[in-house]
C-alpha cells in the first residue's frame, strides 16, 4: 500500500499499532467489529534478510511520528483497561472517617478497601479432619490444578504475571505470614522453602494451629487489546459481582448487566464493572440489563468504566444464552486482576473459607465444653461451626437468624461439617429474650426439665392417636426440647397435630426453619453478638456512597438494643463478645462506651489472642458540636482488637471487644 503506515492507518476506521523497525511487518486488518479501540497484530517477519517491503521503507521522520501517535493509543488503551478504583465517600462521611483516622490513614484505608486481601484464609474442621491432612489434599490440588499460575476450577493456565506486577514483591502481606514464620531459623528456612513450592502457609499461634493460609496474587497488568484478527468484546457486570470475582469466584449469569453484540461461546472478553451512579432517586446503575454494548462513548458508562477492569474471561454461554438462563456461570474468568484460589465445593465439611478477624472473634469468646452459648446474628454460620469445633461439638450453641433462608442455610453447613450441637431458630435478635411472661411463669426456672415434662405428656396423650408413633415421638424430641426457650399452647398444639398427621412435606425434606419466641434472662453462659453494620470494612468494596452519617447512626441505635438484649441473656459471670466488620468508630469504640458507662457490672477483660492493634481514644466532634461521640480511654483502648485493613495483616476491617459479666444484682 502506498503512503507507508501511517497512511494504511489512515484507511482503517480504528486505531492500529505500527511499528517501524524493519524487522517487522505491519499485518493489517480492516475492523469490522464493535469496539473503539482495536490493536492490529504484529508479527516478526519470517525472513528478516530478505529485501523490505513498501511498508518498511517510510521516511524516518514519518514512522517516528507513527510509532509516537501509536504509543499514545497503547498508553490511552492501557490507562482505560486497567484497574484503578477509587472509593467515593459522602462528603459528610468522609469528613468523619478524617477526623477519626487523619487525611493520610483514612486514603491508606480507603485504598485498601479495594481491592482483595493477597491470602486466602482456610479454617480446618478438626473434628473431622486434621490440619496437617487438609495441607496435604490442598498441596495436591494446588500442585495439580493451580499452583504456578493454574486455576483449580479450570484446566487453563493462566498467563504468568510481570516485573511491574505488585503484590507479594512490594510486601502486602509480609505481616500476616510472620504469624505462619515464627520459631527457629532453622525451622522458618524450611517453612519458607515450603511456601516457595506450594503457596500454603501454617499459622503457628498458640491454639491457631488449625488455620491455614494459601498465598495469592496482584494486581496483574493485562493486557486486553492483543488479540489478533479479533475486536475487543466486553461484558459489563454488576458491583457485587465484581467484588467476587476479585475474591476467587467465576462471573454468575445473575450478575452480567451488558456485553458487546455477537458475543458467542467460548469467546474471550474482557470484563469491568458497572459502579453505582448518582440519580435523581439516589444511586443507580442506569443501565438496562441486556443492554448491547457498541464500544463507542454511548455506551453505559463508557467514562466511568475507565480504570474498572477486572480480568479477561471466556464465555460459557452466547449473548442470548447469558440473558435467557436464569444461573449457571455466563464468564469463566482466565486472567485475573488479582489470582486468589478459589475452593467453591471442594474438600466440603473438612475446611471452610473464613476471614481471620472473624475466626479471632469466636476463639476470643473461649468456648467450654458443656456450656450454653448464644450467637445472636449467626448466619451464614461461620462463627457458630468455629464456635462448636472449639467445644468438641459438646454443650449447646444456638443460633439466630430473622432470616428463613438463612437459618435453612447455617443448619445445612452444621450437617455437613457433622457438628450436632447446634440448633437453629429464626428470630429476630431484637427480640431474643422471652417476652411471654405466662409461659415463663409455667416453666418456671427449671426450663429444660419442665419442657421435657411437657414433651412427655404430649407424647403420651398422643400414642393412642398414632399406629406408629416411634418415629414422630423422636421427631418431636427434637423439635420442641426448648432446652430454655419459651414454648406457648399455640407451638404445643402443633406439635399434637404434626405427631398425629406425619411429618409433612416441608419436614421431612428438612428445609423447614425453626421459629423461636424468645429466651429466658441469664440463660447463657457466653454471647456473640457480630452484630449487623455498615460493613464498610469489607473488602474488596467498589462503592461507599450510600452511608451517610444518618445510616451509620441508625446502625449504632440498633447496635445498642441488640447489646441490651445480650446483657440481659448472659448469667452473672458470663461472656460477652461484640464484633463488627466495619470500620466506623460509632459502631465500635463508641458501642463499647454506651456498654461500660450504662452497665457497671461489666468489664472490659484481655482477648486471647490479640493480633490486631488498639482501638481509638478520645471523642469525635463534628459540624459545630452537631454530632458528638465518646470513645475509649488509653487503658480501654488497649483491651479491644481493630484490624485496620492497611495494616501489614492485610485483613478486612474488623473490631472485637470482649465483657465480663459480674454480678447484676450488685
Amino acid at each position: 500500500m502506498a503512503g507507508g503506515p501511517e497512511a494504511m492507518a489512515r484507511s482503517f476506521s480504528c486505531p492500529i499499532v505500527v511499528h517501524a523497525a524493519p524487522t517487522f511487518y505491519l499485518r493489517a486488518v480492516r475492523c469490522y467489529g464493535i469496539c473503539s479501540i482495536c490493536f492490529v497484530g504484529i508479527k516478526e517477519r519470517p525472513d528478516a534478510t530478505s529485501p523490505p517491503s513498501t511498508m518498511d521503507m517510510d521516511s524516518s521522520s514519518s514512522s517516528s511520528a507513527a510509532t509516537a501517535a501509536a504509543a499514545g493509543v497503547v498508553a490511552a488503551s492501557t490507562h482505560r483497561y486497567s484497574y484503578n478504583p477509587s472509593l467515593i465517600w459522602n462528603p459528610e462521611v468522609e469528613e468523619y472517617f478524617i477526623k477519626a483516622y487523619g487525611a493520610n490513614h483514612f486514603a491508606r484505608i480507603s485504598e485498601s478497601l479495594t481491592r482483595p486481601s493477597s491470602y486466602s484464609c482456610i479454617r480446618v474442621n478438626i473434628l473431622k479432619s486434621t490440619t496437617y491432612a487438609v495441607f496435604e489434599k490442598l498441596t495436591k490440588l494446588l500442585r495439580e490444578g493451580f499452583a504456578d499460575g493454574f486455576d483449580v476450577m479450570s484446566t487453563e493456565r493462566l498467563p504468568e504475571g510481570n516485573e511491574n506486577d505488585e503484590g507479594f514483591q512490594n510486601g502486602m502481606c509480609q505481616g500476616i505470614f510472620k504469624l505462619c514464620l515464627e520459631g527457629t531459623c532453622e525451622d522458618r528456612e524450611k517453612k519458607e522453602n515450603k511456601v516457595k513450592r506450594h503457596g500454603i502457609y501454617e499459622c503457628q499461634l498458640p491454639g491457631l494451629d488449625y488455620i491455614l493460609f494459601v498465598r495469592g496474587s496482584g494486581p496483574h497488568h493485562i493486557l486486553y487489546g492483543n488479540q489478533l484478527n479479533r475486536c475487543l468484546k466486553e461484558v459489563i457486570v454488576s458491583r457485587k459481582c465484581a467484588e467476587s470475582v476479585l475474591r476467587g469466584a467465576q462471573v454468575f449469569v445473575p450478575g452480567v448487566l451488558a456485553c458487546s453484540s455477537h458475543v458467542e461461546k467460548g469467546d474471550v472478553v474482557a470484563v469491568s464493572v458497572a459502579i453505582e451512579q448518582p440519580n435523581t432517586g439516589g444511586w443507580g446503575v442506569g443501565i438496562t440489563r441486556g443492554a448491547v454494548l457498541q464500544g463507542s462513548e454511548t455506551d453505559p458508562q463508557y467514562l466511568e468504566r475507565k480504570g474498572m477492569y477486572i480480568g479477561q474471561g471466556i464465555t460459557q454461554l452466547s449473548r442470548a444464552g447469558i440473558f435467557r438462563a436464569s444461573e449457571g456461570v455466563a464468564v469463566e474468568m482466565t486472567n485475573r486482576v488479582y489470582r486468589l484460589p478459589s475452593f467453591h465445593d471442594l474438600l466440603k465439611g473438612e475446611i471452610f473459607l473464613q476471614n481471620l478477624p472473624s475466626i479471632i472473634a469466636a476463639h476470643v469468646l473461649e468456648p467450654q465444653q458443656g456450656e450454653r452459648i448464644l450467637d445472636m446474628c449467626a448466619a451464614p454460620g461461620g462463627k457458630t461451626t468455629a464456635i462448636a469445633m472449639l467445644m468438641r461439638d459438646n454443650g449447646e450453641v444456638v443460633a439466630l437468624d430473622r432470616s428463613h433462608n438463612k437459618v435453612i442455610d447455617i443448619k445445612r453447613l452444621a450437617a455437613e461439617m457433622d457438628l450436632t450441637s447446634i440448633r437453629a431458630f429464626r428470630l429476630d435478635a431484637l427480640k431474643s429474650v422471652c417476652q411471654n411472661d405466662q409461659a415463663t411463669h409455667a416453666l418456671g426456672t427449671n426450663l429444660k426439665n419442665a419442657t421435657f415434662a411437657i414433651e412427655k405428656s404430649i407424647l403420651s396423650n398422643v400414642q393412642t392417636l398414632s399406629a406408629n408413633p416411634g418415629k414422630e415421638k423422636t421427631d418431636v424430641k427434637q423439635k420442641e426440647n426448648g432446652n430454655g426457650r419459651c414454648l406457648g399452647k399455640s407451638e404445643m398444639r402443633k406439635s399434637s397435630w404434626r405427631i398425629k398427621n406425619g411429618p409433612g412435606r416441608n419436614h421431612s425434606t428438612g428445609a423447614r426453619a425453626e421459629n423461636s419466641k424468645g429466651f429466658l434472662p441469664n440463660s447463657f453462659d457466653r454471647v456473640l453478638l457480630d452484630a449487623p453494620c455498615s460493613a464498610l470494612g469489607l473488602r474488596p468494596r467498589l462503592f461507599a456512597a450510600e452511608e451517610t452519617m444518618e445510616s451509620l447512626q441508625t446502625h449504632c441505635k440498633y447496635q445498642r438494643r441488640m447489646f441490651d438484649q445480650a446483657v440481659q441473656l448472659v448469667r452473672s459471670g458470663g461472656i460477652i463478645v461484640y464484633s463488627t466488620c466495619t470500620i466506623n468508630p460509632g459502631e465500635n469504640e463508641a458501642l463499647v462506651r454506651y456498654a461500660l458507662d450504662t452497665y457497671k457490672f461489666l468489664s472490659l477483660v484481655p482477648q486471647n489472642p490479640r493480633i490486631g492493634g488498639p482501638g481509638l481514644v478520645g471523642k469525635c466532634e463534628l459540624f459545630g458540636n452537631k454530632h458528638t461521640e465518646m470513645w475509649l480511654t488509653e487503658s480501654e483502648a488497649q483491651l479491644v482488637q481493630r484490624f485496620d485493613p492497611s495494616a501489614a495483616l492485610d485483613t478486612i476491617g474488623f473490631f472485637i471487644a470482649k465483657f465480663i459479666v459480674g454480678n447484676k444484682d450488685s
